[in-house]
């Protein structure tokens, strides 16, 4: 195991500060959070006129260099190059945690590969922010971020998801919103799951209801903001592959069993897709053939 003794006053090399800034209101910046940008030789930023505002209003005038995902490979090796001569860094993202779902993730793991002292803020979060106010479970919970933009990419993710039992926590931009919550319907079902947009701004919303509620409201909505989306986790248990009970029946025979467990034929249909991983569509097919 190695020690990192963050406030070692010993230590002849810089310090890597991870900075969260705001995700809206700039009242939730920390004392601590100021001071540290004012006191480090210089700030690396995701985006360097996002940060240069949030410098402006706090009067820090901390040199500011770049940090994002298209020159973290080659920006990380001058960072850590002035972390050996005793350069002190504060790194941030446009709004939020370093880290998650923004730059920074790189940069850290060389890091502490290299033995620098990497001293991490406590401060905004949109995840931790929405899921507390939800009104879903938040004793246990996984956060996934952004799913994949490609639709089929995008389905193998939720199906990988199915029987995570705790809510989940999803990032999603207003323009692919409609298609993901489509997505969601399809491979998780029609959940509860709760709307989060515009976060700590004047115009913080909250919509709370289910799946397919939900995609109605983008139908007659115009979207905006960036959504936070807070999702029911579920109750069923993944089954046991090795021995799936209706590996031996036909696709009418498995349908017709969940018929007279009374589902309806669309719903029947819905869940043997669901158990033979194959679209709703191959199955209505033979089923209506017959």
């Amino acid at each position: 195991m190695k020690s990192q003794k963050s406030y070692d006053v010993s230590n002849e090399r810089g310090v890597l500060y991870l900075v969260p800034t705001p995700i809206g209101n700039l009242e939730d910046m920390t004392f601590r959070a100021i001071r540290i940008l004012k006191e480090v030789d210089y700030i690396a930023a995701e985006d360097t006129r996002q940060t240069k505002k949030l410098c402006n209003h706090f009067e820090i005038d901390t040199p500011i260099t770049s940090y994002h995902e298209h020159n973290k490979h080659t920006k990380s090796e001058q960072l850590l190059s002035d972390l050996d001569i005793e350069k002190n860094i504060a790194l941030v993202s446009d709004a939020g945690m370093p880290c998650i779902s923004d730059p920074g993730y790189e940069l850290v793991v060389a890091a502490v590969k290299e033995g620098y002292t990497v001293v991490p803020l406590p401060g905004p979060n949109a995840a931790l922010t929405a899921l507390i106010a939800s009104g879903l479970p938040t004793g246990q919970f996984y956060f996934y971020g952004f799913l994949n933009r490609n639709k089929k990419q995008r389905k193998e993710q939720l199906q990988e998801l199915q029987y995570i039992k705790e809510s989940m926590i999803f990032y999603e931009a207003p323009h692919r919103l409609k298609e993901t919550l489509k997505s969601i319907e399809e491979i998780l079902g029609n959940r509860s799951i709760v709307l989060c947009r515009e976060l700590t701004k004047r115009y913080e919303e909250f919509l709370r209801g289910s799946v397919l509620e939900a995609i109605e409201w983008t139908n007659t909505t115009d979207i905006r903001g960036e959504f936070c989306l807070i999702l029911e986790g579920t109750n069923e248990e993944a089954p046991d592959e090795s021995n799936l009970w209706w590996e031996q029946l036909t696709v009418i025979e498995h349908v017709d069993h969940y018929v007279e467990e009374g589902l309806s034929n669309k719903e029947a249909i819905k869940q043997v897709a669901k158990d033979r991983d194959v679209s709703k569509r191959d199955i209505y097919s033979e089923y209506h053939v017959h």
